[in-house]
């Protein structure tokens, strides 16, 4: 029997071609994420930003049955953003005193909350560290990389967003939503698209 390798390009670009049809018709999912337990969520992130739009889709994708509402109580559950912050700090320096490479912090905090303010996933934060070497002769091409990294730093948070509140905790404390405390609910204003406030100035 031929291998893969042996058969002509054209015929393994059709076949890879199948089986990315086959993976899309049954629909990409997270490793580890299950579909949520509640229909309808409301939230305070701009669903228009970037971040945003990936979140709707990814959760869209992982659980059909989950749709955001724009208004809160409209919704099953409530997930608000506390807090983002992002930080830049020196790593290592040269023999003259010149950064060689920078460290890239981003700290993203949510909760979860029903309708009636149980308190359904306590404040949890989520850490994404990266480090970046830099170069003092390109300032430009760098400042941008360090926009793009902490780009797709807070995308990559999205599955961890998404595992937490697919997990069993979650699912039980829905599900028993009674039991759990209530809280004040939360201010509902939608967070700008923007980033939050940028790390401090690079040096050379």
């Amino acid at each position: 029997m031929a291998s893969f390798a042996s058969l002509p390009r054209i015929l393994r670009l059709a076949l890879a071609g199948l089986a990315l049809l086959v993976l899309g018709a049954c629909g990409f999912h997270l490793k580890g994420a299950t579909p949520m337990p509640f229909r309808s969520i409301y939230t305070n992130i701009n669903l228009d930003s970037e971040f945003g739009a990936r979140l709707r889709r990814t959760i869209a994708a992982n659980s059909p049955g989950t749709r955001f509402t724009e208004r809160r109580q409209d919704a099953d559950v409530y997930l608000h953003q506390i807090t983002e912050s992002q930080n830049l700090r020196q790593l290592s320096l040269d023999a003259d005193g010149r950064v060689e490479e920078y460290e890239l912090n981003l700290d993203f905090q949510f909760e979860l909350l029903d309708r009636e303010g149980h308190l359904l996933l306590p404040p949890t934060t989520l850490l994404s560290v990266r480090e970046l070497p830099y170069n003092d002769r390109i300032v430009q091409a760098k400042e941008g990389e360090i926009d793009r990294t902490f780009k797709d730093m807070r995308n990559g948070l999205i599955d961890q967003i998404l595992r937490r509140m697919s997990s069993p905790e979650v699912r039980a404390a829905y599900a028993n939503a009674a039991d759990r405390p209530v809280v004040p609910m939360p201010d509902d204003r939608i967070r700008d698209a923007s980033p939050p406030a940028g790390p401090a100035s690079i040096r050379p």
